[in-house]
């Protein structure tokens, strides 16, 4: 048994809390996310940069799930100009979450700010966020990016396109040795009839509020969500709504990917089969790796000359 397969799947799972403030006034989404970006800067060899935008963006992802229900997911999309092309993270109800960059070796100095240049890896572009709630068609919107930095991103797009002012955080500390030191962030809602002075009350503890990742490093591991905004609402009687573990999950199998070939059609996959064996395939989102030999090809070109008989997908292990 490996080292990695050893460790308690505990040590695998960031952690997040809903919680609830000041007579129902406020909403807080926290988490602390490490693991599961570590995870993802592990399966997919993420340069630091990279591993921030990525890691902020599975945070926001997580985040914005925990509101969802059943079996509801939500994808974000940074689009941009900058070296790393695109970044996607998908998350779902039961904060489950996945992610990746289209450019994973991106590293670039550090900015004005001694900080990793998220910013600057993403360059102009756009943020697309897609809810599936299980209706016929996934609602859709987009937003032009204001900053590239992801948190400020995320808030404009709730502005603007969801009506619903809030403050995000977001923060990822990649270690000397590359490694995910700490990740996470929180999302604090004022609910509809805030008052003013709470208002004002909360932008002031905001700003004297550290960054994320370092909160997170100093509160140790593991670190405790609730811990990560409990300056922010001192004395405003919190009451804790939901406590569950985040996981990197990638429900990709084989059965999948088989079916994607099928619909290539009979006379490509024997193209295919005479060019290469076997052909190699990777899930972009997890980095697995699924290999066909030529023989399976021409079984699955067979397949895909009766429409009739359809591939059934083999069951995702629990």
């Amino acid at each position: 048994m490996s080292a990695r397969a050893a460790r308690p799947r505990a040590e695998r799972q960031g952690r997040l809390v809903r919680l609830m403030a000041a007579d129902g006034h406020l909403r807080v989404v926290s988490a602390v996310t490490t693991p599961v970006v570590e995870e993802a800067r592990r399966r997919h060899g993420l340069w630091p940069t990279a591993a921030a935008a990525v890691g902020r963006l599975m945070t926001a992802a997580v985040l914005m799930a925990s509101i969802l229900k059943d079996e509801d997911r939500i994808m974000l999309q940074l689009v941009g100009d900058g070296p790393l092309r695109h970044v996607v993270a998908e998350a779902t109800a039961s904060l489950r979450v996945r992610a990746y960059a289209a450019e994973p070796r991106v590293h670039l100095p550090l900015n004005d700010h001694g900080k990793l240049d998220v910013a600057g890896a993403v360059g102009k572009g756009s943020l697309h966020v897609i809810r599936d709630l299980g209706l016929k068609e996934p609602y859709r919107g987009a937003v032009p990016l204001v900053s590239g930095e992801i948190a400020e991103d995320v808030v404009h797009y709730l502005t603007v396109s969801e009506q619903s002012p809030s403050s995000v955080a977001l923060g990822v500390l990649v270690g000397l040795d590359g490694h995910i030191q700490a990740a996470g962030g929180f999302w604090l809602m004022p609910m509809p009839g805030t008052p003013d002075e709470l208002i004002g009350e909360m932008e002031q503890r905001l700003r004297r509020m550290p960054p994320v990742s370092q909160r997170i490093d100093e509160l140790g591991v593991p670190a405790d969500p609730a811990a990560l905004v409990a300056p922010l609402l001192e004395g405003l009687d919190v009451r804790v709504l939901q406590a569950a573990p985040v996981e990197f999950h990638c429900p990709c199998n084989r059965g999948r990917f088989e079916a994607g070939l099928v619909a290539l059609g009979a006379q490509e996959l024997r193209a295919i089969a005479a060019e290469q064996d076997p052909v190699e395939l990777r899930c972009r989102f997890c980095n697995r790796r699924y290999l066909f030999p030529a023989r399976r090809l021409l079984e699955l070109a067979r397949r895909a000359e009766r429409p009739s008989l359809r591939l059934v997908e083999k069951p995702e292990p629990s």
